[in-house]
């Protein structure tokens, strides 16, 4: 029971890193990238062309994701992006989704088609043996990692100068404007940060997830799902629906039951069901705030 748990929640963290990028754009930029998948397969890549290339350790591919994906996010967003934030939502879906296929055939041209197989650092390969328990240390470093992240964004969103800016300026970017925001700038900045924090993501996940040219219609999903059920309006959010899908997931692959002698997996099924609900009792998402409120 305690590794369930504890592969949940490295899986529920890594999910959280994913998916919070666009929990952002969406939640405080009400932008729909379903493009964001791709930066957090480019950030895996990125990671395994480092390892596997150029012979660099996956602590310097952690770095290397983020900064080279926000960047390219920063770039994609002066140029493409911001043609859209006037637009309808159906727009933008249709825009971002065009995207992600076209990174999916970039990939498979580039790379192929085969799943990437990523070598954790030494020191975090193996596991830890606490009394009756057996903890994987790279599983370990992800978890104290996206803790340790989880903790910065929230006190950079809710203490710092620019999260106070970021918030007027969504608010009510005219307003903002007035009182001397640099509004462009604050956008362009909060996009490429969500960016990063989707390569970073994707680097931490490549050694944990399949990583392959399909990674972001198989991961996008869970995303959405992580923002319907935890709501956009907080980093909170996110972060506990995050966990609870995680290890939701994790004991639904556990707990198969066996029909004619094969298992079903009910992973999948569990966390559908955890998010219908959610939408049929809370639409605004688990700590979302309400309409009007």
């Amino acid at each position: 029971m305690l590794t369930i748990l504890f592969d949940g929640l490295a899986y529920g963290m890594l999910l959280f890193v994913l998916a919070v990028g666009l929990s952002i754009t969406l939640g405080l930029m009400n932008f729909i990238n379903l493009a964001h998948g791709a930066f957090a397969m480019a950030g895996g890549y990125i990671a395994v062309v480092m390892m596997q290339r150029f012979g660099l350790s996956l602590f310097w591919g952690l770095p290397a994701a983020f900064v080279i994906c926000a960047i390219v996010g920063a770039v994609l967003e002066r140029t493409l992006y911001v043609r859209l934030y006037d637009k309808s939502h159906l727009e933008q879906v249709m825009f971002t989704i065009g995207l992600v296929f076209m990174s999916m055939a970039a990939v498979d041209y580039f790379m192929g088609a085969s799943p990437q197989i990523v070598d954790v650092p030494k020191i975090l390969d193996g596991n830890l043996e606490l009394g009756f328990v057996s903890i994987n240390k790279y599983r370990l470093f992800v978890i104290v990692f996206c803790a340790l992240l989880t903790v910065v964004l929230q006190l950079g969103l809710s203490k710092t100068r620019f999260g106070s800016r970021l918030r007027a300026a969504v608010d009510d970017a005219r307003v903002a404007r007035g009182l001397g925001i640099d509004v462009t700038k604050i956008f362009a900045l909060t996009f490429a940060f969500g960016s990063g924090l989707a390569g970073l993501g994707g680097a931490l996940g490549a050694a944990i997830f399949s990583l392959d040219p399909q990674f972001p219609l198989k991961f996008m999903i869970y995303f959405l799902v992580v923002i319907a059920v935890g709501g956009t309006s907080t980093i909170t959010g996110p972060f506990f629906a995050s966990i609870l899908l995680g290890v939701a997931d994790v004991a639904g692959k556990y707990y198969t039951p066996e029909i004619g002698g094969h298992k079903i997996e009910i992973g999948g099924f569990v966390i559908y069901t955890i998010m219908v609900l959610v939408l049929i009792f809370r639409p605004q998402g688990l700590f979302g705030r309400a309409p009007g409120k």
